[in-house]
């Protein structure tokens, strides 16, 4: 009998709280995408997102034929849930898209608004100075 502590139990994807979060929209492209990658990689999905899904080659041995049909089943699984997870006008542009390419299209589409978010942050965080009366571990925090 194996011991219940070697045991592991597989969840589905936790899409309801995926999809609690706020969608994409225009404007929130790196919230949505770094919760994207946390569900993904709980889920040990998040390479469908790195790397194009294979042509089906011909003539696979059976294990390299079944790690194939895994990724196109966890494309489609990570693909519909990108889906859901986006409004409706994203919805039609990307439909017809693979997981890889729809992150693809969208990192494009959100590229320069992204880098522009991430240099105000930086900005922002190298603009901070410590009041001379202020604690250390409230500034870090803030």
């Amino acid at each position: 009998m194996v011991p219940l502590t070697t045991v592991t139990h597989r969840h589905p994807m936790n899409i309801p709280s995926f999809l609690e979060k706020e969608k994409l929209n225009h404007s929130n492209f790196l919230d949505w995408h770094s919760n994207l990658r946390i569900v993904l990689k709980q889920e040990k999905k998040d390479y469908v997102l790195e790397k194009q899904t294979p042509d089906e080659p011909p003539a696979l041995p059976k294990a390299a034929h079944d790690a194939w049909l895994k990724h196109i089943d966890d494309s489609i699984d990570v693909s519909c849930l990108m889906l859901a997870s986006v409004v409706l006008d994203l919805q039609r542009d990307l439909e017809l898209f693979t997981a890889f390419d729809k992150i693809e299209h969208l990192k494009q589409m959100f590229g320069q608004q992204a880098r522009t978010e991430r240099l105000e942050t930086i900005r922002e965080l190298h603009g901070m100075k410590r009041e001379e009366s202020g604690n250390v571990s409230t500034h870090v925090i803030k």
